[in-house]
């Protein structure tokens, strides 16, 4: 990896969760000339972290908290490490948790007066570790990406407090996640009728003829066609149930264009 750090003391580096994401993290941050301290309860450490007792002991004498783990664990793991931690230890949070989540983690931190910035990991970690593009946002925002940054890491810093990393990165899933749960439902539907593979050409053909001009013609046909779409749609997930495939992503399309006419 680039950016080796040239310290002459090795900047200690807590990794709280060690899975998949974790677990390259911290295998990157060791390449790098780190000294890396894990704990995870369910998943041993790499070779050559440091294994911790539980939280505390992992983040006792780090300079940076990387809380790895999950959105549902992020606050427990934070009140179960704040023991361990210092005003010179900043606690960065990688999990995918809401922004409202990430300034609740803020405020516990700053009640111990522990510096914490958010940060968002915007693509998917396997294959690209620690080089993985992130943003992150929060007083302490500097301060965690000047250090990941000398250790190899893409981070960006957000202005903003604490939160606005994840909105970023929750708003943009809205989009993927919702566009992967609709190819997924349409090719189930498609499977049932059987005529699969002409529908994921279908959807490909689309896909691949997108340019800068597609969102606006999105967002300006659906508002123009609200009440025939909404038809449509109801149409669709009348089939879709008849093909005995949950219409999840079809019934939320014709609620949302049902909801879309009503405001036009």
């Amino acid at each position: 990896m680039s950016g080796q750090n040239t310290q002459t003391t090795p900047v200690t580096v807590a990794v709280l969760g060690l899975g998949e994401a974790g677990g390259a993290f911290a295998r990157d941050l060791l390449a790098a000339g780190a000294a890396v301290r894990g704990y995870d309860p369910a998943v041993p450490a790499p070779a050559g972290v440091q294994a911790a007792r539980d939280e505390a002991d992992a983040v006792a004498g780090a300079d940076l908290v990387l809380s790895v783990n999950s959105a549902s664990a992020a606050v427990d793991a934070l009140r179960a490490g704040l023991p361990g931690a210092t005003a010179e230890t900043v606690w960065a949070d990688l999990n995918t948790a809401s922004p409202g989540t990430k300034r609740e983690l803020d405020r516990l931190a700053g009640e111990r007066g522990v510096p914490f910035t958010d940060i968002a990991i915007m693509a998917p970690v396997p294959g690209r570790g620690l080089g993985v593009p992130m943003l992150a946002s929060g007083a302490a925002a500097h301060r965690a990406v000047t250090t990941l940054g000398e250790l190899g890491a893409s981070a960006e810093v957000l202005d903003g407090a604490a939160g606005a990393a994840a909105e970023r990165k929750l708003l943009r899933s809205v989009f993927f996640k919702g566009l992967a749960a609709a190819v997924v439902e349409a090719l189930e539907a498609g499977r049932a009728a059987g005529c699969e593979e002409w529908l994921r050409a279908n959807i490909v053909t689309e896909l691949a003829g997108a340019d800068e001009s597609t969102v606006d013609r999105l967002v300006h046909g659906t508002h123009l066609h609200a009440v025939r779409r909404t038809a449509e749609m109801a149409a669709a997930t009348q089939m879709l149930e008849e093909l005995g495939v949950e219409p999840a992503i079809a019934a939320a399309s014709r609620d949302l264009l049902s909801r879309v006419s009503a405001g036009s």
